[in-house]
């Protein structure tokens, strides 16, 4: 996977794995390389609680209720993934950069990968690009990778839902 300059593959490989936990290293293997990921090593177990750890600390940075505290939440995490980026042509797919160091564990890539991915998302686009889906019992995480911004709902089904709810809502008056 390449990260591209809005980190849009980072966010929403994150959002898919933080709404649906993987529950095996081989699930989680077979929904990166899904995602585009090479994986250059074995999946193991530990790359899974790896990446459970990481996916706790990234629903922070969601969860968080303004910029600042964004911030400084993925900052935190940028602290733990930290390597110097590389140019790496590792899979014949074309020169890309690569923010850690080769050869690592899979848990170890999806932190840098995601961290880094998620930094560009919100610096390129906006800090409020991340969010969970606005209709109240669904809490599904996306990245807001429209054009306008807008973004308040996870799929078209939940924007759906709550524009019938707003109209029930009004005819009742």
């Amino acid at each position: 996977m390449h990260i591209n300059p809005y980190g849009a593959d980072a966010v929403n490989l994150a959002a898919d794995l933080a709404n649906r936990r993987p529950a095996s290293a081989e699930e989680l293997a077979d929904r990166c390389r899904a995602a585009g990921l090479v994986l250059e090593r074995p999946v193991t177990s530990q790359d899974l609680d790896r990446t459970q750890i990481m996916l706790e600390a990234w629903e922070k940075v969601v969860d968080a209720t303004d910029e600042r505290e964004r911030a400084e939440l993925l900052n935190r995490m940028l602290v733990e993934a930290a390597a110097y980026p590389r140019l790496t042509d590792h899979a014949g797919s074309g020169w890309h950069l690569h923010y850690r160091d080769d050869r690592q564990p899979l848990g170890s890539v999806l932190f840098a990968l995601i961290s880094v991915g998620t930094a560009l998302h919100l610096a390129g686009r906006g800090m409020h690009r991340l969010r969970r889906c606005a209709v109240t019992e669904c809490t599904t995480i996306f990245a807001d990778t429209s054009r306008t911004g807008r973004q308040r709902y996870c799929s078209q089904r939940c924007a759906n839902r709550d524009a019938v709810r707003r109209h029930r809502a009004r005819a009742a008056r």
